[in-house]
C-alpha cells in the first residue's frame, strides 16, 4: 500500500490538533483554574483585612452595633459575589452576608469541622447544612487588644470560578479551531504548492521510465518545481535522442557488418563448393581479405570512439614537426590518388612546424580527413593540405575541391555512422566514424575542429593544435 505524503501529513495535523486540544482542555485547563483559584484567595484575602482594620476594631470598642456590621459586610459581599462571615472564638457565626440571623440561630461551624480555623486558606470547602455548593474559603483571625477576638471568613463558589475558566477555555478552543481552519487552508495551499507540482514531476518520471518521451511536462509557474520540471523534460528529451541514437546505432552497426559478412560466407561458401573457377580463387580471396580488413576497421573506430567516451585513452603529449607527420600521411595515399588521378597539394607555412600532441593521435586525425577529401574529391582533381602559424596555435587545414557536403547535413556529420545520402551512393565502404573519431581526439586535445563547404564546390576541414617551441622527438 502506498502511503502518500499528502496522507501522512494530514494525520500529522490531525495528530496535532488533537493534541493541542488535549493538552489545553485538560492539563491547561487545570493550570488555568488553579490560577484563578489563587488569584481568588489573594483578594479574599486582601478584603479580610480592610474587613477587619476598617470595621472590627470600632464594633469591638461598641462603636459599630452588629446589624450595622452586618449592613457594610453586606455590601461588600454584593461587590464581591462572595459570602461573608463574622465568627466568634466559639465558632459561631455572629453574621452571615447570605441570610439574617436572630437569637438563637446562630450556626457553630466548630461543631460541623473541628478544625475549620486550623487552614487560612481552603480550596475546596464544604459544611453539610450550612454551604450549598463547594467554596473557596479565606479564614483571616481578628486581633483586639493582642488577643483573637473572633474570624472573618469568606466564601466564593468554586463553580463559579471552573465556569469562568471553561468560558476561557472554550474562548481559547473557538480561537484554536479558527486558527486551524485557516491552518486548513494553508495547508492545502502549501499542497498545491509542492506535492501537486511533484505528482505531475513523478507521474511524467513513471511514463519517461516506460519510454514515453513524448508525456507533455509544464508547470505555468516560476520557481523551483518549473526549473525541475524544466530539467526532467529536458532529461527525457536527451533519453528520446539516446534511444533514437541506439535504434540507429543498432541499424548501422548490423548494416555495416552484415555486408562484409554476407560478401565473406557468399565467397567463402562458393569457394568451397567450387562455384568460383580454380583460376579465379586468387581474386575472390582478395575480395575476402578486403572485406575482412573493412570488419577490424570499423571494430578498431567503434573501440576508439568508446575509449574516448568513457575518458579511458590517455593522451601521449609530445612535441613533433606537423609538417612531417602530414607528408608520411600523404604518402600513405599514393596508390589511391594515383588510380583517381588526385594531387596533393602541400603547403606550409614554414619549414618546421612543431606541436604539442598525441602524435599518434593527430595522425588518425590527418588519415581520416584525407581518407574523407579522397573519397568524395572528383577524379584528376587537388587536394590542398596546409599549416599556418598563428600565435601560440597551428591551424591545419583539409581542402579539397569535391561534391561538397549538404547545407543540412553541415551539423550532423560529426554524429557516430552518419552518411549523407551522396555518401551512401557513391560509396557504401565508409564506417561513417571517421569525422566521430577525428572530432573526438581534437576535443580531447582542448582544440577546435570546424568545416566549411558548400555543395558542389568543395570542402574544408579546419583544427588547431599547440604551438611549441620544444625539441623534435
Amino acid at each position: 500500500m502506498k502511503r502518500y505524503l499528502w496522507l501522512q501529513l494530514l494525520v500529522l495535523y490531525l495528530a496535532s490538533a488533537f493534541c493541542m486540544f488535549f493538552l489545553l482542555n485538560t492539563y491547561g485547563l487545570d493550570r488555568y483554574e488553579q490560577k484563578l483559584i489563587e488569584d481568588k484567595k489573594s483578594l479574599l484575602y486582601n478584603e479580610a483585612t480592610s474587613i477587619s482594620s476598617d470595621y472590627m476594631s470600632s464594633y469591638y470598642d461598641k462603636q459599630l452595633s452588629l446589624p450595622y456590621l452586618s449592613t457594610q459586610i453586606k455590601t461588600i459581599g454584593s461587590i464581591l459575589e462572595a459570602r461573608i462571615w463574622i465568627v466568634n472564638t466559639k465558632g459561631d457565626i455572629i453574621s452571615d452576608t447570605s441570610k439574617n440571623i436572630t437569637e438563637g440561630e446562630e450556626v457553630n461551624v466548630l461543631s460541623i469541622d473541628p478544625d475549620f480555623f486550623d487552614e487560612t486558606f481552603s480550596d475546596y470547602t464544604e459544611l453539610e447544612g450550612v454551604l450549598t455548593e463547594p467554596m473557596v474559603t479565606v479564614v483571616y483571625p481578628v486581633v483586639y487588644k493582642y488577643q483573637t477576638r473572633g474570624y472573618i471568613v469568606i466564601h466564593s463558589s468554586l463553580q463559579e470560578i471552573q465556569r469562568d475558566s471553561v468560558y476561557v477555555i472554550d474562548t481559547i478552543n473557538i480561537c484554536l479551531l479558527i486558527f486551524l481552519v485557516f491552518l486548513l487552508v494553508i495547508f492545502v495551499g502549501l499542497y498545491y504548492l509542492t506535492l501537486h507540482p511533484l505528482g505531475k514531476i513523478n507521474k511524467a518520471a513513471q511514463e519517461y521510465a516506460k519510454g514515453n518521451y513524448s508525456y507533455p511536462l509544464k508547470l505555468k509557474r516560476q520557481d523551483e518545481y518549473a526549473t525541475l520540471a524544466a530539467s526532467v523534460s529536458y532529461m527525457a528529451g536527451e533519453l528520446d535522442k539516446l534511444d533514437d541514437y541506439q535504434k540507429k546505432f543498432v541499424a548501422n552497426i548490423s548494416h555495416d557488418f552484415r555486408s562484409p559478412l554476407t560478401s565473406i560466407k557468399g565467397y567463402a561458401e562458393a569457394l568451397q563448393d567450387g562455384t568460383i573457377p580454380y583460376e579465379l580463387k586468387d581474386k575472390y580471396l582478395g575480395i575476402i581479405l578486403f572485406e575482412t580488413e573493412r570488419l577490424n576497421k570499423l571494430t578498431t573506430s567503434l573501440l576508439a570512439l568508446n575509449s574516448f567516451e568513457n575518458h579511458g585513452t590517455l593522451l601521449d603529449i609530445v612535441s613533433f614537426d606537423i609538417n612531417n607527420i602530414i607528408k608520411k600521411t600523404a604518402e600513405s595515399f599514393e596508390g589511391t590518388c594515383t588510380q583517381k588521378k588526385i594531387t596533393l597539394n602541400l603547403i606550409f607555412s614554414s619549414k618546421e612546424t612543431l606541436v604539442n600532441a598525441d602524435m599518434g593521435k593527430i595522425q588518425q586525425v590527418l588519415y581520416n580527413l584525407l581518407d574523407n577529401a579522397i573519397k568524395f574529391s572528383h577524379h584528376n582533381s587537388t587536394i590542398k593540405i596546409s599549416t599556418v602559424e598563428k600565435g601560440d596555435k597551428v591551424f591545419v587545414s583539409v581542402k579539397d575541391n569535391g561534391i561538397g557536403i549538404p547545407k543540412e547535413s553541415i551539423k550532423k556529420i560529426w554524429e557516430r555512422f552518419y552518411k549523407t545520402d551522396t555518401s551512401r551512393g557513391k560509396d557504401k565502404k565508409g564506417t561513417g566514424l571517421g569525422l566521430s573519431i577525428a572530432k573526438e581526439i581534437i576535443t580531447a586535445h582542448d582544440e577546435n575542429i570546424n568545416v566549411i563547404s558548400t555543395e558542389g564546390v568543395g570542402t574544408e576541414f579546419l583544427f588547431t593544435l599547440a604551438r611549441t617551441e620544444g625539441f623534435l622527438i
